[in-house]
């Protein structure tokens, strides 16, 4: 699986487990996410994590910042992202079963890392149930 992943300065530790977390799984990894804990601002590295999932050169994305929201609604600005902001592996399952989610947005600053190890691993693992959720879904983005 190819997976990109975006981060702030307050995700930088998070996004490095991850990597080497996926890495160990086999999947490839898209880095988008600044290497360093200097201040950022999040959408530079959360736009190109967007665009992977909207062209289709990545299956998922993973966006890290502090709180989670600023990634997440840059994310969403994509016509077809369904980025989800998830803090525990019940919502992320719910996400993805649901909502189909292509995008999981970490709160850094309010998950423990190996919670959001869970996370990574329920959101990649847990498959779209479709049927009325379908319907909904498509109903998410809005027309031009």
């Amino acid at each position: 699986m190819n997976i990109s992943i975006g981060n702030d300065h307050a995700g930088t530790s998070y996004k490095f487990a991850i990597i080497k977390y996926l890495k160990g799984l086999g999947h490839q990894v898209n880095n988008h996410g600044t290497d360093s804990d200097s201040s950022v601002d999040y959408p530079d590295f959360i736009h190109p994590v967007a665009e992977d999932v909207t062209n289709k050169s990545s299956d998922f994305g993973i966006i890290i910042c502090g709180s989670g929201n600023g990634a997440n609604m840059t994310a969403n600005k994509h016509q077809s992202v369904r980025s989800a902001l998830c803090w525990n592996k019940e919502i992320v399952a719910l996400a993805r079963q649901h909502n189909n989610a292509n995008i999981l947005s970490i709160p850094a600053r309010f998950t423990a890392l190996p919670q959001a190890i869970e996370m990574v691993d329920t959101f990649l693992n847990t498959p779209f149930e479709g049927g009325r959720h379908e319907r909904r879904v498509e109903k998410i983005p809005m027309s031009c």
